[in-house]
């Protein structure tokens, strides 16, 4: 299983090991997608953890005891798709393959699970209907 998360460091915390932890203690692949940590400020990181759920869920569980903040990485992510047009200037952005058009609708679609967080797809809208909460 592979699961994408945010996760939000206060200060007092951006200085622990917590990758290390999350390998050694749930024996979990993790890649780190996009970081922005400060060991004076906190921070934040998009984490990919590759494992079975159960020690997915242990680990989470782990980093918010920590008092770390996680959150699955679809709940930072949104567009109004209300307003969209599906002109597909976002798909052609978008390196992962997250957001795409296909027939028979021609709507677009979009696949957090594959979102690497470029904000290509922010700058890309002409309509500005997406928001990534990362991008703080």
């Amino acid at each position: 299983m592979v699961k994408k998360v945010v996760v939000s460091f206060p200060a007092d915390s951006a200085s622990r090991p917590l990758i290390y932890e999350l390998i050694k203690k749930y024996d979990i692949k993790v890649s780190i997608i996009k970081a922005d940590i400060d060991g004076g400020r906190g921070g934040k990181l998009v984490l990919e953890l590759d494992s079975d759920s159960d020690h997915i869920r242990q680990a989470v569980n782990f980093m918010k005891e920590s008092g770390v903040d996680v959150t699955p990485l679809e709940k930072k992510i949104s567009y109004d798709d209300t307003k969209c047009v599906s002109c597909g200037a976002c798909t052609s952005a978008c390196p992962s393959g997250a957001l795409s058009i296909s027939a028979p609708d021609w709507k677009l679609k979009f696949q957090p699970d594959k979102c690497v967080v470029c904000k290509l797809c922010i700058v890309s809208c002409p309509l500005k209907l997406f928001k990534i909460e990362f991008a703080d």
